[in-house]
C-alpha cells in the first residue's frame, strides 16, 4: 500500500544501530519516500557499545553517538520521535505512541531492541544498585565509580566484562559474581572462558563463578551476601546478568513472538509489511539453522539492511545469523565464532598455554569448520570466520589442523580460493 504522493511511509521503531542503519539505507536508495525514526530515549541515536568508553573519560557523552553532526537526520530528510510505542494495531497499520501520536505505516520495522534484565534478588531496587545499559545508567555510575570504591559486579556475560574493564580503569576495587562455572558461559568454552576468569585476578580484579548473589541489605555502605558464604561491603553494585528483547507493546498484534520476534530470510515477520532486526529478531542461525536471538551490533546492522532491502520490494535473503563475538577484557583479546560449542558426532582440537594465555580450539563436522574459539590469538579472527561462513571444505587439511590447529592461514589459502569465491573478512576486532 502506498501513500497519496505515491511514496511509500516506512516507519521504523527504535533509533539504535538497526534503526539508523534501515533508515539511512532506504534513504540512499528512496529519496521520496517517507522515514519515520521513533526512539524511546531523550539523547540523539547512540552505540551503548562506547558507554565504556565514556566510562573511562576516553569519550564524551557525544562522542557515543552514531552520527556526530547534529543534524544529520534532518539533512537526511528522516523524521525524528522521542516516544515509546504502547500498540501495534496491524489491521489498519497504526503505531500508538505513549505521547498520544498515531503513525499511520506502510512498511514498518521493529528494532526496538533490548532492556536490562532485573534479577530476583531481595535489595535488587535499592539506590546504588544500577543497570549499565544507557547513558543516564552512565551518569549514574560515573559518580558513584570514584577511585578507591567498593564495587561489586553481578553477572560476567560479554557486556558484563565490557564494563569490567571500564569499572578496573576507574580504579575501583571490583568484585564480579558469576553464577555460571566460568566467565561469557554463553559465548566460550569452558577452557577459555576459566581462562579469562584467572586472567582477571591476575589483574587484580575479584572473581567468583558458580556463585550468585542472594540478597542486597539497606545501608551506607551495602551489603551483599553471596551463595559462598561471604558478605562484602559495597558503595556501587552493577547488575549485568542479561536483557531481554523490548517487544511488551506487540501483544494483540497478531505476531509470533518466541525467545524473539519470529522472521523468515527476508526479516519479515508473520504479518505482511512488518519486519525486524537487531536485538528483539529471531533469525535463522547460520550455523545450525534455528531460529535464534543474535543480540551483537554487527549482526544488528546486517539484519537491517537485508529488512531495508525487502521493505523497499528488493528481495534480499540473509545467509543466517552467525554468531561472532570478540571481547577485550582487560588487554586480553578473546574471539568466537559459528558453533563454537561444537556438534554431536564431530570432532575438536583445543591448544592451551595456560601461563601465556593464549587458547584455540576448532570444531569440525566432516571436513568443514564449524566452530572456534581463541583467546590471544588475533591474528586467526578473520581466518577463523571465513572458513566458518564460507563453508569451505578442508579435505586433509582437517587431518593438519587436528595436529596444529595455528596452520588456519595455511588451510584457508590452500582450500579457500578453489571452492569458493568467499572474501576473507577484515581481520578486525571492533565489536
Amino acid at each position: 500500500m502506498t501513500n497519496r504522493s505515491n511514496t511509500t511511509r516506512h516507519v521504523i521503531l527504535g533509533n539504535g544501530p538497526a534503526g539508523v542503519v534501515a533508515a539511512e539505507q532506504i534513504r540512499k536508495q528512496r529519496p521520496h519516500d517517507s522515514i519515520v525514526m521513533v526512539g524511546a530515549e531523550p539523547e540523539p541515536p547512540y552505540s551503548r557499545m562506547a558507554i565504556p568508553y565514556l566510562l573511562i573519560g576516553r569519550v564524551d557523552e557525544s562522542g557515543t553517538y552514531l552520527r556526530k553532526d547534529p543534524d544529520h537526520f534532518k539533512k537526511q530528510n528522516i523524521e525524528e520521535v522521542r516516544a515509546f510505542a504502547k500498540k501495534l494495531d496491524t489491521a489498519n497499520k497504526v503505531v500508538h505512541l505513549d505521547n498520544g501520536q498515531l503513525l499511520p505505516y506502510d512498511k514498518l520495522l521493529i528494532a526496538t531492541g533490548a532492556r536490562p534484565i532485573s534479577p530476583p534478588i531481595p535489595g535488587v531496587n535499592l539506590p546504588g544498585v544500577h543497570p549499565c545499559w544507557t547513558l543516564e545508567n552512565a551518569r549514574e555510575i560515573i559518580e558513584l565509580a570514584k577511585p578507591g570504591s567498593r564495587v561489586l559486579q553481578m553477572g560476567a556475560g560479554f557486556i558484563g566484562c565490557i564494563i569490567m574493564e571500564a569499572l578496573a580503569l576507574r580504579g575501583v576495587k571490583l568484585t564480579v559474581v558469576e553464577m555460571g562455572n566460568r566467565m561469557v558461559p554463553r559465548m566460550m568454552t569452558e577452557g577459555a572462558g576459566s581462562m579469562i576468569r584467572d586472567w582477571c585476578i591476575h589483574k587484580g580484579v575479584n572473581v567468583y563463578c558458580s556463585t550468585k548473589v542472594e540478597a542486597i541489605e539497606e545501608g551506607t555502605p551495602l551489603r551483599a551476601r553471596l551463595s559462598n558464604g561471604e558478605t562484602l561491603e559495597c558503595d556501587l553494585i552493577i547488575s549485568a546478568t542479561g536483557v531481554k528483547p523490548n517487544l511488551d507493546f506487540l501483544e494483540g498484534s497478531g505476531l509470533e513472538v518466541d525467545q524473539g520476534l519470529l522472521v523468515d530470510d527476508h526479516m519479515q515477520t508473520n504479518v505482511p509489511d512488518v519486519y525486524a532486526a537487531g536485538d528483539v529478531a529471531q533469525v535463522r542461525d547460520f550455523s545450525t539453522g534455528q531460529k535464534t536471538v543474535n543480540m551483537i551490533q554487527p549482526a544488528a546492522a546486517d539484519d537491517a539492511r537485508i529488512a531495508a532491502q525487502n521493505m523497499m520490494g528488493l528481495r534480499t535473503k540473509t545467509l543466517g545469523s552467525l554468531a561472532m563475538n570478540v571481547l577485550d577484557t582487560l588487554g586480553l583479546i578473546a574471539a568466537s565464532f559459528g558453533q563454537w560449542w561444537g556438534a554431536e558426532g564431530g570432532e575438536s582440537v583445543e591448544l592451551k598455554n595456560t601461563g601465556g594465555f593464549t587458547y584455540l580450539r576448532l570444531e569440525f563436522k566432516d571436513d568443514v569448520l564449524i566452530g572456534a574459539t581463541s583467546l590471544g590469538l588475533t591474528d586467526h579472527v578473520g581466518v577463523m570466520r571465513g572458513l566458518i561462513q564460507g563453508k569451505i571444505r578442508l579435505g586433509e587439511w582437517k587431518d593438519h589442523l587436528l595436529k596444529d590447529p595455528t596452520r588456519l592461514m595455511e588451510a584457508y589459502l590452500a582450500c579457500a580460493q578453489s571452492q569458493s569465491t568467499w572474501k576473507l573478512p577484515s581481520n578486525s576486532l571492533q565489536h
